[in-house]
């Protein structure tokens, strides 16, 4: 294991030879690291000491949120900063060009080389979010009639330049993809061979403007290494490779988790209370609002609670135990959509499923509760009542955790929208108004 101190020393004192000896014998993505963590003043001696194509893979392997690239490139000469995209994969550098502004990204497509900047401005013009704009077009096809021999030829000459080598995809005249050849059959099939005899014609394919979360799922299900894109026509015109899939898996949980939370956007972090602050306080305000509601709901019980005070001490009960049990149906549900479990002829038994769990689990803890409230005030039908209200509580807080993903998916909205906290506070409205209700109707016999 290389000490980053010693590299950091051989910086400092301008050692160019020993930088490089030990730089590079760290792992690519240690790297990375090392370079990412670097001041300024280092990081502009690296640029110095390092060729653009070798930057081109630092940069590749980043683990950096969207606002870092643009300081890092800015340190960077215009041409130096121009030629390091041209060298890293299509893809990766439409990632960096998407997070950079404008006129940084049309300068730097202007000084670069013209193939390159040809390449990646056919993705940069996929919208966000679908397979174009992840896919790469640094992949390897070979003829239908060509032989092994030819196609090994092929595989040895472009494959310093491809993004994998494992899968071959096979065109027709026309460049339609019509098959798929693996590394192995090439290896171990006679030169003589057609490729038409030994590929396999069974191809999964994802089209070009296909949800980036759907190509994810079909590399999952498939397990791929490579998942070739194609336009309505069936011509071949990327490759999705698995890092960038697991990117994308990663992006999706994230912004999954950060709308569950009542949050939009954590992708980057918050380096100022302003701008975490900015993000949160959407959700919050409409909160707030649905809040108001619950309180003026309350509100109009006024004349339950002065004739029973004690009911006052179960709310925050009540309601707690409804916003979690709808909170775990809601996570429940938008795990099931979110993976594509979830199919047109199962909605109905995952609805059945949570309420049979919300009955359950409201008839265990609507016994538990009745027994604990009669043995502490001594009153069995307050049990009785707090207990019940707990039973059909728990079970309207699971239909609705369950019901309203479902409902907002139908309607092509994300369901992981609704939130956390915005489930929590709906089913804090359902179940005062069931309590409240209840207590109002039998009132005569808690007096």
């Amino acid at each position: 294991m290389v000490d980053e101190t010693y590299l950091v020393r051989a910086l400092e004192n301008n050692e160019f030879d020993i930088f490089r000896d030990e730089y590079f014998n760290l792992h690519p993505y240690d790297r990375a690291q090392f370079y990412f963590k670097l001041n300024p003043e280092l990081r502009v001696k690296i640029y110095e000491y390092l060729s653009p194509e070798e930057m081109g893979e630092i940069i590749e392997n980043i683990d950096a949120d969207d606002e870092d690239y643009e300081p890092l490139f800015a340190e960077m000469n215009a041409q130096y900063a121009a030629d390091t995209l041209s060298r890293m994969y299509t893809d990766d550098a439409v990632d960096v060009l998407n997070e950079l502004t404008k006129d940084q990204a049309a300068s730097y497509l202007t000084i670069m080389d013209q193939e390159s900047a040809k390449e990646i401005k056919n993705l940069l013009h996929y919208e966000e979010y679908t397979a174009g704009s992840i896919m790469t077009t640094e992949f390897i096809s070979i003829p239908e009639h060509s032989t092994v021999r030819s196609a090994m030829a092929i595989l040895r000459n472009k494959a310093p330049d491809a993004e994998t080598i494992y899968y071959t995809f096979v065109i027709n005249e026309d460049r339609k993809l019509v098959g798929v050849v693996s590394l192995r059959d090439l290896i171990t099939s006679e030169e003589d061979r057609l490729i038409k005899e030994i590929m396999s014609d069974r191809v999964v394919s994802v089209s070009v403007s296909e949800d980036q979360e759907n190509a994810a799922r079909m590399m999952k299900d498939y397990d791929f290494l490579a998942l070739p894109v194609v336009d309505f026509q069936q011509h071949l015109l990327g490759i999705i490779t698995v890092d960038d899939i697991i990117d994308v898996l990663d992006e999706e949980a994230s912004d999954d988790y950060s709308k569950l939370a009542g949050v939009s956007d954590m992708d980057s972090r918050d380096r100022t209370p302003l701008r975490a602050a900015k993000k949160r306080l959407p959700w919050l305000i409409a909160l707030l609002f649905l809040g108001m509601l619950t309180a003026n709901l309350i509100g109009s019980f006024e004349d339950t609670l002065e004739q029973v005070a004690i009911l006052a001490v179960f709310i925050p009960l009540i309601a707690g135990m409804a916003g979690n049990t709808g909170t775990q149906a809601l996570a429940v549900a938008v795990r099931s959509i979110a993976t594509g479990d979830i199919k047109d002829e199962s909605k109905m038994k995952l609805i059945m499923r949570e309420a049979g769990t919300g009955l359950i689990t409201g008839t265990v803890c609507g016994i538990l509760v009745t027994g604990i409230v009669y043995f502490w005030q001594g009153s069995f039908f307050l049990g009785l009542l707090v207990g019940f209200s707990i039973f059909a509580s728990l079970i309207v807080a699971t239909l609705a955790g369950s019901l309203v993903p479902l409902i907002m998916h139908r309607f092509n909205i994300d369901p992981a929208v609704a939130s956390g906290p915005f489930i929590t506070t709906i089913n804090d409205i359902i179940s005062i108004l069931i309590y409240f209700g209840i207590a109002t109707t039998f009132m005569g016999y808690l007096t």
